[in-house]
């Protein structure tokens, strides 16, 4: 494997099609496109600059790099790639790629983030700005995230988080086969059109939240400012604290510390197809 030490590049596609390199410390200025359908590839204490860095690419290993904010769209279409210790100030990055590795990794300018990629392990990774991050991608294994930004998830298939902090605004619209664990969700419109949405051990806090869900599952979950909840849901929760609403279940079991309001419109859902607990009584 050659190694290419203190080097500046510039000019579209400097470094195109190449193969087995070891890149450390060199620079990408101005130009698009520098490493474009090139393979085995090791880059560390790198610095991107500009658009379209990474495209059509395999094997990808990326350590203590920056991306600045005009090295947007940086990696697309590409197998296996592993970030560590990388900075990116640029939206639009990864998208569509497969077998993608990223540990300690902070998105500082998120927005359509990780869009339709397979096979995702993430590690104390920051996302901020983050709307629409990660959406319609799949087979993702999420440990120690925080994430800031709407939209987050929609789509998004076969997911498991863990450990971390989510502030999002209508967050796993569309999803399916979600389990997120000992972790604190914020946001409005939580999970709206999921399905098989399984909350652990979590702490959210949601205006019209858990929504149009088939197969919400909740176990041990805190509910704090949470209104209108579950409404057209098939839904089976134990949570504790209290709701502040509960709106037209469709079906399931639902078991609170305290309800502050149910309301179930006879003309919208079958009352007797949710059975609902506060405080250890049934209350319908």
């Amino acid at each position: 494997m050659e190694k290419i030490s203190n080097k500046f590049y510039t000019g579209e596609r400097s470094l195109f099609h190449s193969e087995n390199l070891q890149l450390d410390n060199c620079e990408f200025g101005e130009g698009e496109s520098p490493l474009k359908e090139s393979r085995d590839i090791e880059l560390a204490n790198c610095k991107f600059g500009w658009k379209y860095p990474l495209w059509y690419g395999k094997n990808f290993t990326v350590s203590n790099c920056y991306f600045a904010e005009t090295a947007r769209a940086g990696v697309w279409y590409t197998e296996n790639v592993a970030f560590k210790n990388v900075k990116i100030d640029a939206p639009k990055q990864l998208r569509r790629c497969r077998g993608v590795t990223l540990e300690k990794v902070d998105f500082n300018l998120a927005h359509e983030t990780l869009w339709a990629c397979d096979g995702v392990k993430m590690n104390a990774v920051t996302a901020l700005e983050g709307d629409y991050f990660a959406m319609n991608s799949r087979n993702m294994e999420i440990n120690g995230l925080t994430l800031h930004g709407n939209y987050s998830f929609d789509g998004a298939q076969n997911v498991t988080i863990r450990s971390s902090k989510i502030y999002s605004k209508d967050a796993f619209w569309n999803s399916k086969n979600v389990t997120v664990t000992d972790s604190f969700i914020e946001g409005e419109y939580l999970g709206w059109n999921a399905e098989n949405l399984t909350l652990i051990n979590c702490t959210v806090a949601s205006h019209q939240g858990m929504c149009y869900i088939k197969n919400l599952v909740m176990k041990n979950c805190k509910v704090t400012n949470t209104d209108l909840a579950f409404e057209y849901s098939s839904v089976n929760a134990t949570l504790t604290g209290k709701v502040d609403s509960v709106k037209n279940p469709a079906s399931g079991k639902i078991e609170a510390e305290e309800i502050g309001e149910l309301i179930m419109e006879k003309d919208k859902v079958d009352a007797s197809a949710t059975e609902i607990i506060a405080g250890g009584k049934r209350i319908n």
